[in-house]
């Protein structure tokens, strides 16, 4: 047989095979054989274990040890001692340890290359070319971050000790994610790889030695779910950084609820993936490989839904099975293989069983070869409905569902049509297009004319279901930091109770609720005494219930417009209802005086001053542009969250109420505020000057009412986005659990007070209020 030349294989375009050498991988492993935890700079001894075992292969790599719940303990404890001297470091120390890490990173590229690919199936040349390098990217940016974070971001503390729960799917970029910004902060870290896929970070804990990185600093606990639940619980970690699953992420906010932990979560998606009819069509396909066949479609931002204008479909379907038939399958260390291995039977069994037992569509199957084992082909399913369970369900493989769709606000409803918002695709050579487009789009990232563009600068993450927090960039760095000031316990205020003689006035004052622009009856039918400490009846509030809050909530989100108002306006608006608060400020302090018995003239004075404030921010919160290594520009824009749900504190019942509600909607938010218990006639006051302030009804929501039942009822509903308490019942846990239903951000105070005439945090009302989302906008020809 004739070896063929270089100039046949061009020009048969035959496939060749281009093997990367294992064995400095298996002589790693083979020196090792059996591993236990990292714990405070030292691997333990061996305990039980399990089979880290190669997918594309189903041979086993190494034994692997099951943590238990004292592994887990010993690790947060060495982490606890670690952490007030790491802390105490300067930035530029911390810096030189993570510059270490990101060279370390560089200098066994090769090494953690194969062995990532070897213990989860992607192809070599996407561990080697893409993993790794955003490894070191990671700690590379993050050791910059250090170096200014005395500087630039004064008032902050670290949390204390992180826990971090990654997946599968990125092994040891998931790793970097979390331990990159963490360190870069001074926390110390304990982490738990998944069961799948350890092998990498514990390779990644050998090199820490290398780096000179000073022991329980980071810890490292192999093991199944319950050793992340384990982690999850333990009653000594400041903070739990998570992903992977919807599912499993709704039962970590559940667990954590009321506990004091900082949470971030990046969770599932359905990514939609939009190509317009005046697309280039081959670059929109070329994306689209990447986009969904990339790491065997086991993406979390993976661009699994595809949405494609009605005129090109045909075509648009036609030329992609072609490349679809393209693809080789193979081993993953082939540096000529496109898809790689399934990580498990058992994920490779749910794939089958989601696409098996869909009777919607037509299902095609790439016609390209199918190797032994656990892999699964490429596969494109076409013709669903929006309703359709493979177009809402996340199947987490190499599996592409389609539809059509006519218009762009056809497209953009389609898109919008899911519980995730993690990431989505546009495709069109209408740059006016795909701007107009990015912003409608509830995605936390947004790609235009590409897709799976990541870097450490960027920060990443989702809304809705998809989770909350981002990662990279400043935004990402501030999860794992907190006010560096000592906060008290907050003290409960009761409403004054009936005096044995009371003193009516003449007339009745009967306040009611506030909902559309409109005074509204309680729907229960029930009000309220509201009594001065010196036994006069000042009025009755209105006693709001769930439906109450229903119909609050369908204000807020008919009012929606209000976020596509221009800064400018919000501004002024804000600037006219300082306004008319000045001109009745003498009767607003008297009603305080009367209320709390205590003088109001200084709580008015700081609402003003308070709604000048916003107001001058609502047009300056700016967004960045990120310095990404690609010939493009990645826009950071904060958007707002959508409808906020408020408790406000008792203490400054004016001041707090207009405290909250005024960064909401300076950031194009709508709220439904429940204002103070003890002293509600100060919020019912106010709305008669929104009344006269020119804000569009339904805007800004009064409910008055008992903190503890209409808590319940905001943090469930699935309509309301976001839930802040400053109330003094102790409703943080309550919020937080009930907030996992629809995975909706909190922000509680978990039963610490806040000086709201000082109200040194602006800043941080601003980043509440704000969702940052990430475009993406490559440039070129």
């Amino acid at each position: 047989m004739t070896t063929p030349t270089v100039r046949d294989i061009f020009d048969s375009m035959a496939y060749g095979p281009a093997p990367e050498s294992n064995a400095e991988v298996l002589a790693w492993l083979s020196k090792h054989k059996s591993f236990g935890h990292w714990i405070d700079g030292a691997f333990t001894k061996p305990g039980n274990t399990f089979e880290s075992r190669n997918p594309a292969s189903a041979k086993p790599l190494a034994l692997v040890t099951q943590g238990s719940a004292s592994d887990v303990d010993a690790a947060v404890k060495a982490a606890r001692r670690a952490q007030p001297k790491w802390a105490k470091l300067p930035g530029h120390a911390r810096a030189k340890y993570l510059y270490a890490l990101a060279r370390l990173v560089q200098k066994h590229a090769r090494l953690l290359s194969v062995l990532e690919t070897m213990d989860n199936g992607k192809p070599i040349r996407e561990s080697r070319d893409i993993d790794i390098p955003l490894v070191a990217r990671h700690f590379y940016y993050h050791a910059g971050l250090a170096q200014l974070i005395d500087t630039e971001l004064p008032g902050q503390a670290p949390l204390g000790v992180c826990g971090a729960v990654i997946p599968w799917n990125f092994p040891l970029l998931m790793l970097a994610w979390k331990v990159a910004p963490a360190l870069a902060a001074g926390n110390t870290v304990v982490l738990k790889p998944a069961e799948y896929t350890p092998l990498t970070a514990l390779l990644f804990a050998e090199l820490t030695r290398e780096a000179g990185l000073p022991k329980g600093v980071l810890n490292i606990v192999t093991g199944d779910g319950d050793t992340g639940a384990a982690l999850v619980n333990h009653p000594d970690v400041n903070k739990i950084a998570f992903t992977g699953s919807t599912a499993v992420g709704r039962k970590i906010r559940e667990a954590t609820a009321g506990s004091g932990k900082a949470l971030t979560l990046e969770l599932g998606g359905k990514s939609p993936y939009i190509v317009f009819d005046d697309a280039d069509i081959d670059s929109a396909i070329e994306g689209l490989v990447d986009a969904i066949w990339f790491n065997q479609g086991q993406v979390c931002c993976a661009g699994s839904r595809l949405l494609v204008q009605e005129g090109i479909a045909d075509r648009f379907y036609e030329k992609l099975k072609r490349r679809m038939d393209g693809l080789r399958l193979g081993d993953p260390l082939d540096k000529c293989i496109d898809v790689g291995a399934i990580v498990d039977p058992v994920q490779l069994a749910t794939i089958r069983g989601l696409v098996d037992t869909n009777k919607d569509g037509e299902t095609y199957h790439a016609a390209c070869d199918l190797p032994e084992g656990c892999f699964y082909p490429p596969t494109l399913i076409t013709g669903l409905s929006a309703a359709s369970t493979l177009m809402q369900e996340e199947i987490f493989g190499p599996v592409l569902v389609a539809m059509t769709f006519r218009t762009p606000v056809e497209a953009v409803d389609l898109a919008n049509n899911t519980k995730y918002g993690l990431a989505a695709t546009i495709w069109t050579e209408n740059i006016n297009l795909a701007l107009d487009i990015a912003p409608k789009v509830k995605a936390g990232v947004v790609w235009i004319n590409a897709t799976n563009l990541f870097d450490a600068a960027a920060g990443f993450g989702g809304m809705r279901e998809s989770g909350f927090g981002r990662e990279g960039g400043w935004e990402g760095l501030m999860a794992y930091l907190k006010p560096s000031h000592a906060a008290k316990a907050i003290a409960q205020i009761k409403p004054f109770e009936a005096p044995a003689n009371p003193e009516a006035s003449s007339i009745d004052r009967t306040a009611k609720l506030y909902i559309a622009g409109k005074q509204a009856r309680p729907d229960g039918g029930y009000s309220l005494p509201i009594w001065s400490p010196k036994g006069k009846l000042l009025g009755h509030a209105g006693i709001g219930n769930r439906k109450d809050i229903r119909n609050a909530v369908e204000a807020a989100h008919a009012a929606k417009s209000w976020a596509k108002t221009t800064a400018h306006t919000r501004a002024q608006i804000l600037y006219y209802i300082a306004e008319n608060l000045s001109a009745r400020a003498a009767e607003f302090a008297t009603r305080l005086r009367d209320l709390t018995g205590k003088s109001g003239e200084a709580e008015v004075e700081a609402a003003i001053s308070r709604l000048f404030t916003y107001a001058a921010w609502a047009d300056k919160f700016d967004g960045a542009v990120k310095s990404v290594p690609i010939r493009g520009v990645a826009l950071a824009m904060n958007e707002p969250c959508g409808v906020i749900g408020a408790l406000c504190p008792d203490d400054a019942p004016l001041l707090g109420l207009i405290s909250v509600m005024a960064p909401a909607i300076a950031m194009g938010n709508t709220c439904i505020l429940v204002p103070s218990e003890a002293f509600p006639l100060a919020a019912t006051d106010f709305y008669q000057v929104l009344d006269t302030s020119d804000l569009p009804a339904g805007v800004v929501n009064i409910v008055t009412g008992p903190h503890t039942e209409l808590a319940k009822t905001l943090a469930g509903h699935r309509d309301v986005d976001a839930v802040w308490s400053f109330s003094a019942a102790p409703l943080s846990a309550l919020i937080e659990k009930e907030s996992a239903g629809n995975i909706k951000r909190t922000w509680v105070n978990n039963g610490q007070s806040r000086d709201w005439l000082a109200h040194p945090d602006t800043h941080a009302f601003l980043r509440a209020a704000t969702e940052v989302k990430t475009i993406w906008v490559p440039y070129g020809e």
